[in-house]
């Protein structure tokens, strides 16, 4: 499961011309054309594709390794997933993989080198200007017509779930890519506040819930267990990176990026006042020693270490990549040590929490696009379709049947080779070499996977603890500005992060004064912050209407 990422939009370094072309006929109607849409049911119904499909043909596929299995295999031709892909469809593939930590800068040098790929498993909502963009540059194929005649998988989905439906299109209609859909409402739920739980037993203090509550935690976790980082968290690449879902800051009324306020309109939280409180309340903490001294350039490296010393006695993290990691760490070093999840803090006893993290069904990342290069789009199309049949969904998120997983009485069941890897991997990698049910990619999640990736009821508790917050009234869903708005926001939101990012640190760490938030605040207003929300806006509203 992948962080909460920011919305905010990067500029691609300048593309040379691009060379390659679709190569058939078909191929450029189906690309051009007026695309009839998945969803709404109009053209003809696909046939269902049978598989494994019969083709001479090897297609090219550029995507990211994931970091689940760095260090363990050095290419997607050594992981069993790919491989048992490839036999299952029966489409032979050649993959591309960006260096890792090097996604963004390999893709903007691909695109600038014209030498496309069939394929790109790519966030397109990143792409400046947007997939309509994408689309108009001649990077990537219009899905419509595809989808329609040749994925009825996908299709019938879409068609079954119209609110998702919404979310895997652009503002014109236009499909664009293969999505990662978070198949049932408790996959959506995964992160929050992390705390020692025996630490709090041993000192007589019950989970804290509002911020003095944490405030007179902290305080005992450093003066009576000696921590010397008591809240401890990753600011790379943003300080407090993991409070972008609300934690802590959601308890001062606002989010530190876009969302939609009470009255229905979009806000942007480091220029409201509730920024200021929770400025001061970090800074506060940070004079008394109680978050980590190193907070401005703490990486995920440092806050493991923090965490398994026992130097920190809570945190933000995920279940699977939090706890899941966490817990066997500090038990090695103090056998009765557990981690639990705290709720989302609020200001007040007793009030429910407004924001948190809930993602929305549809998440950008992992998706795949097919490319105007691509020698076969109809071929593509098929085999992308895979992850969306229901034998295709069993194998995206459990494997092979007698290998990965044993059918128990229809459960899908994982065997001992994820969960208790001969070879001392952590799940997370086992299962990411035989299946992506614990990353995302072209495939809908099975809840039944999180079921038994959640080992420790701790885990399984956490996301109940989590999800009782109002952050899905708040929180945004994918959108998508014109590629003219998209241009113009990420030129101006560029300025205003930096300006925030610098804000944040300077007062948290008292190198400048909370009276000079205002001045930051008209800084903002000055770099066209309300022309950026009015876009935001415009966008979301479009979105409505879709």
């Amino acid at each position: 499961m992948k962080k909460w990422i920011a919305t905010t939009l990067t500029v691609l370094v300048a593309a040379g011309p691009l060379a390659a072309c679709a190569g058939k006929d078909e191929t450029k109607d189906t690309a051009a054309s007026p695309a009839a849409s998945a969803g709404s049911g109009a053209g003809t119904q696909a046939a269902a594709n049978a598989y494994p499909l019969k083709t001479d043909k090897t297609l090219t596929y550029w995507g990211e390794l994931t970091g689940n299995i760095t260090g363990v295999k050095a290419s997607h031709n050594e992981v069993p997933f790919f491989q048992e892909w490839q036999k299952k469809t029966g489409v032979p593939l050649k993959f591309i993989a960006p260096p890792a930590g090097q996604t963004k800068e390999a893709f903007n040098m691909l695109l600038a080198s014209g030498d496309l790929p069939d394929m790109l498993e790519y966030n397109f909502l990143s792409f400046p200007g947007g997939p309509e963009k994408a689309i108009k540059d001649g990077y990537i194929v219009k899905l419509n017509d595809l989808i329609d005649k040749h994925a009825p998988n996908l299709k019938k989905y879409l068609q079954e779930n119209p609110e998702i439906d919404k979310m895997v299109k652009t503002d014109n209609g236009s499909y664009y890519c293969f999505p990662f859909i978070r198949g049932d409402e408790y996959l959506r739920v995964f992160q929050g506040p992390i705390i020692r739980k025996d630490w709090l037993d041993e000192l007589g203090l019950q989970v804290p819930t509002t911020i003095d509550e944490w405030t007179t935690t902290l305080t005992a976790f450093k003066e009576k267990k000696g921590a010397a980082a008591p809240l401890s968290f990753n600011s790379k690449p943003r300080f407090f990176n993991d409070s972008g879902s609300g934690s802590f800051v959601g308890a001062f009324g606002i989010l530190r990026g876009y969302y939609l306020g009470n009255d229905g309109k979009i806000k942007y939280g480091p220029a409201e006042t509730g920024y200021k409180d929770y400025l001061a309340q970090m800074n506060k903490w940070y004079k008394d020693g109680l978050i980590d001294k190193n907070a401005a350039t703490s990486d995920s490296k440092a806050l493991d270490s923090n965490m398994a010393s026992g130097a920190a006695g809570a945190t933000v993290g995920n279940a699977g990549g939090g706890i899941g990691k966490w817990q066997p760490l500090i038990q090695a070093k103090d056998p009765k040590a557990v981690l639990v999840a705290a709720p989302y803090p609020v200001l007040k006893k007793g009030d429910f929490p407004e924001f948190g993290q809930k993602q929305k069904a549809f998440s950008s990342e992992g998706t795949v696009a097919i490319t105007t290069a691509a020698k076969d789009p109809v071929l593509a199309t098929k085999l992308l379709d895979y992850g969306y049949s229901e034998e295709g969904r069993l194998f995206f998120n459990f494997g092979t049947e007698g290998v990965s997983y044993n059918m128990e009485n229809g459960y899908p069941k994982y065997t001992d080779l994820l969960l208790k890897n001969p070879d001392k991997l952590a799940p997370a990698q086992a299962i990411s070499l035989y299946a992506r049910g614990s990353y995302n990619g072209p495939f809908i999640q099975d809840k039944r996977y999180v079921e038994q990736f959640f080992a420790l009821q701790t885990q399984r508790d956490a996301v109940e603890v989590w999800k009782k917050t109002n952050g899905d009234k708040h929180n945004l869903p994918s959108l998508t500005p014109t590629p003219e708005e998209s241009t113009e926001y990420a030129t101006i939101m560029n300025d205003i992060d930096t300006l925030v990012d610098e804000m944040t640190l300077k007062i948290v760490l008292g190198s400048a004064p909370l009276e000079e938030f205002t001045k930051y605040v008209d800084k903002m207003k000055s770099l066209k912050l309300d022309r950026a929300i009015a876009i935001q806006q415009a966008a979301y509203d479009r979105y409505n209407k879709r």
